[in-house]
């Protein structure tokens, strides 16, 4: 498989429209497919005793990942963060024989790296403060934007997308939803009052 740096990712990256070459698209077969290998992955890795080693990612894009997916989803008193679900190693099987997708996504992370170096003196993302990253990203995730930033922000934008969908896919995520399933009802006793006098409407009298 043919590798392409991380400065040549972000020369394309910036270089390109914004709908060529910072929109991660994918499809919900594709994500089936990658939890499917995540999960073999973690089978063996559990088996053999050894953490998860990205097929895709540098070690150094790999905890940009983690550090990203965990400020868009962090662990609350109702579940575990995006790592916790397997996030990074979901996003890892999304690029895999993914040309297009890889120069987005390794582009991206270089140019998030770049803004933090250019503003924090040279410090790479994952080694900025945590006040830092959020000033980074409170840039990037506002839909007000420069004409500077809009690859950033258009690339942040499919990321957080990506990172939703590898986590709410995922038996954690599902259960922070909440979602049961389709369940038996008995009796079915028609929409609540409140439902019917927000949209304006009414059984007629020959209601039960």
């Amino acid at each position: 498989m043919k590798t392409i740096s991380r400065r040549a990712a972000l020369k394309l990256f910036t270089s390109a429209p914004v709908a060529a070459a910072a929109v991660i698209s994918w499809t919900p077969l594709e994500a089936e497919q990658a939890h499917e290998r995540m999960r073999t992955a973690a089978r063996q890795a559990a088996r053999q005793g050894t953490p998860f080693k990205p097929k895709f990612f540098t070690a150094r894009e790999f905890a940009t990942v983690s550090v990203l997916v965990d400020l868009i989803i962090p662990r609350d008193e109702r579940s575990g963060s995006a790592t916790d679900a397997g996030v990074p190693a979901f996003m890892d099987f999304m690029m895999i024989d993914q040309p297009r997708r890889q120069v987005a996504m390794r582009g991206g992370l270089a140019l998030v790296d770049h803004l933090c170096e250019e503003r924090f003196a040279n410090t790479p993302f994952v080694r900025c403060t945590d006040e830092q990253r959020r000033q980074i990203l409170d840039d990037i995730a506002s839909t007000q934007t420069t004409p500077e930033l809009s690859h950033a922000v258009a690339f942040f934008a499919s990321f957080r997308d990506l990172t939703a969908s590898g986590f709410w896919t995922t038996k954690m995520g599902i259960a922070d939803l909440g979602y049961q399933g389709n369940a038996f009802v008995s009796k079915w006793n028609g929409c609540p009052d409140a439902a019917l006098a927000k949209l304006g409407v009414s059984y007629g009298a020959d209601h039960e």
